[in-house]
């Protein structure tokens, strides 16, 4: 009888809702999530620790070892996704999905995401802050207005940070007003030369606007992808000479001007040329103004933001996006990559945060206007009824976001490629979190161990684990 007490309190364990985690002394709590969907971050039972010698091949895990200190994880809160939670969504469903995701636990307590200057390819429109018909220009910025991101975006971003006031943001523009560009259009080109000084003054504007409704602004990118052209929405192609130019000579120095302590990122774009950041960081000027790279993933490997990192350990390392998307359909294998490559190799690779793009999209993977017509959102809202279906990209996230805490420092552990694959964080309040995800075929048992003690577990093939626990000092 006492057993079957047992599996039917662990069957029930496995499948209940995501529960608020407690800090149980000398125990250590477990959070869940299987391939097949059996548990969704789903809590189970405690284990206990033992005290003893561990097997020779435990997973250490090392708070005295510290690397990178966190700002968080998240996603962008894009035009489409603020536009569908202001407008498709009512007054108790908004307010619900924003605790859920930026609250504390049971929420997934996101404290990082990003923002759009201007459209994106999930705008309804194409537009910058400062539109002229086309073969006028406006040096001095008369038309510049911030109206559109008033609109949804920043109200969706002032009603995130309300629930979570310790809400990092970035900003990134897709293009620069067209009249600035090459091209005399959102679409396609490079900056000319002479707009260089307004187009710093445009950003350190939009900086300063944002500010005003939402508060700092922590972080600033000066061009999303800046090697990609895309010819269906906007875009702006930005060599390394050309960012290091305008970041050294212009944008660095206004907004140090301005009295303004966001901080530049270059690059954010994919893992496939640390060249290009490590040009940027080779100019003295430019340098000086830089805080940090970004990185995507749609081509190359983690290891380059490592690779980056190594040649400039006084740069931060961000990662700022990734989309899931239809084209994995299968669930086993977009969770395995999102897991591996985002939640634990970025952060193994220095990321101090963690973005996937789209916060959430509807039921046709939008709205959007060109770009990505599969791409997948954090969270799905129904454009019809408002209601909300959870990706695995949210299960993803907050395997980590719900447990590591802003300010935590990512601390040494064990991790074993192909196998049993981990990161490990020390909280502020003394809390150790130990995330594991299973790459081997096969169920794999391991041994755990901190501080003289130990426990054991057992992943199924394609799970992921998240552990907490009290340090013992």
């Amino acid at each position: 009888m006492r057993r079957l007490a047992l599996l039917l309190a662990l069957a029930i364990t496995a499948c209940a809702p995501i529960g608020r985690p407690s800090a149980t002394p000398g125990a250590v709590e477990v959070w869940l999530t299987t391939p097949d969907k059996a548990a969704l971050l789903a809590q189970q039972v405690s284990l206990p620790f033992e005290i003893g010698a561990p097997p020779p091949d435990a997973i250490a895990v090392d708070p005295a070892q510290r690397y990178q200190r966190m700002v968080g994880f998240g996603a962008s809160i894009t035009d489409a996704s603020a536009w569908l939670i202001q407008k498709r969504m009512n007054a108790a469903q908004r307010k619900a999905l924003l605790a859920e995701l930026f609250g504390p636990a049971p929420g997934l307590n996101f404290s990082f995401t990003r923002l759009t200057v201007g459209a994106s390819d999930f705008s309804r429109s194409h537009y910058s802050y400062d539109d002229v018909p086309k073969g006028q220009t406006d040096p001095g910025l008369a038309h510049f207005s911030i109206a559109a991101a008033s609109v949804d975006v920043l109200p969706t971003a002032k009603a995130a940070r309300a629930v979570n006031p310790r809400l990092a943001v970035m900003i990134s523009p897709w293009s620069a007003p067209g009249w600035m560009k090459t091209t005399d259009s959102l679409i396609k080109g490079s900056l000319r030369e002479r707009a260089y000084a307004p187009f710093a003054t445009y950003l350190r504007r939009t900086v300063q606007g944002f500010a005003s409704t939402i508060g700092p602004i922590d972080y600033l990118s000066i061009q999303n992808e800046p090697d990609f052209e895309p010819d269906n929405y906007p875009g702006m192609r930005l060599s390394a000479a050309q960012r290091a130019r305008i970041i050294g000579d212009h944008l660095g120095p206004e907004l140090e001007r301005a009295g303004l302590k966001t901080r530049i990122l270059d690059w954010d774009h994919n893992w496939d040329q640390p060249k290009q950041p490590l040009a940027v960081l080779a100019d003295p000027q430019a340098a000086r103004h830089v805080a940090g790279v970004a990185w995507h993933c749609y081509g190359g490997n983690v290891r380059a933001q490592s690779e980056v990192r190594d040649r400039h350990p006084d740069k931060d390392v961000f990662f700022t996006e990734c989309s899931g998307g239809e084209w994995s359909t299968a669930w086993p294998d977009s969770w395995a990559w999102t897991m591996r490559n985002l939640v634990i190799g970025s952060t193994r690779n220095w990321a101090r945060g963690v973005l996937m793009w789209n916060l959430a999209l509807d039921e046709n993977f939008g709205p959007h206007l060109g770009g990505c017509g599969n791409c997948r959102g954090v969270v799905t809202i129904d454009s019809r009824t408002g209601a909300v279906t959870r990706n695995l990209e949210y299960y993803a996230l907050g395997h980590a976001s719900r447990f590591v805490a802003v300010g935590a420092w990512r601390i040494a552990s064990d991790s074993r490629s192909g196998e049993v694959e981990t990161v490990a964080f020390a909280n502020p309040d003394g809390s150790n979190v130990l995330l594991a995800f299973n790459a081997a075929k096969d169920a794999t048992a391991f041994t755990v161990v901190n501080d003289g003690r130990h426990f054991a577990y057992s992943l199924a093939p394609g799970a992921a684990a998240t552990f907490r626990w009290r340090g013992r000092r």
